[in-house]
């Protein structure tokens, strides 16, 4: 089972590379590609009718649904519930994952609803964070965090590999160790998206091989991401 990433080592090897099932994803005011559905939400998230859940439910192939965009955050937690509660009611689901980096950015956006609709949903939460700098998980962080993981959500993390940012086996290892240290697992280290004025940051594909492979060297097997482009 994987998603629209795929490794490195594999994308640059074979040029490319196809994504298998099992994933639905739900793409919040997005214009990237995905590999199974699409939907740019507004304010009508939760119409029963909505074609994309309803072409979820007619495929048991698929076990979890990604949340994503944009920020799933950005919804209103009544609009999310509702969400979850429909998608909960598909029996061939199991997993809702959602990325965002609003925990990062303004943790109060964890909020007693969030938690609440999370920990009592059927599926089994999973919620992928963004920090691309330990710098960035300080203690108003962290007690999100934590406030997340008493709940019962599964944290990965996802990072973006950057230029003067955290292109070094020092900010990566701080990084990675300090997430474990909240009970975050390390998930995706991304190369850079070559989009209109980012080119600064980016760092060489050899250099982010580099980088991995040094962290492999330094730290347990669970502390270091897996390195990732998207295509």
């Amino acid at each position: 089972q994987r998603d629209c990433r795929v490794e490195c080592e594999e994308w640059i090897e074979r040029g490319g590379g196809g994504a298998g099932g099992g994933v639905g994803v739900f793409f919040f005011s997005s214009r990237r590609r995905h590999t199974r559905l699409r939907r740019d939400w507004s304010s009508d998230v939760c119409s029963s009718d909505l074609p994309a859940i309803e072409q979820i439910a007619a495929d048991p192939t698929i076990e979890e649904v990604i949340l994503s965009g944009g920020d799933p955050l950005t919804l209103v937690d009544a609009q999310l519930a509702e969400l979850a509660d429909q998608l909960a009611s598909i029996p061939h689901l199991r997993r809702l994952r959602i990325h965002t980096r609003l925990p990062i950015v303004i943790p109060e956006r964890v909020t007693g609803a969030l938690l609440k609709w999370l920990g009592e949903s059927r599926l089994v939460p999973i919620v992928v964070i963004h920090a691309n700098h330990a710098a960035e998980l300080d203690a108003t962080v962290a007690d999100a965090l934590e406030r997340l993981t008493r709940a019962g959500v599964m944290l990965l993390n996802q990072s973006v590999l950057l230029r003067g940012v955290n292109d070094s086996l020092t900010a990566l290892s701080e990084l990675s160790c300090r997430l474990i240290d909240l009970r975050v697992i390390p998930y995706y280290l991304h190369q850079l998206d070559r989009v209109r004025g980012a080119a600064h940051f980016e760092v060489p594909v050899e250099r982010g091989r580099e980088l991995v492979q040094q962290l492999r060297d330094t730290l347990p097997g669970y502390a270091v991401p897996t390195y990732v482009q998207e295509i």
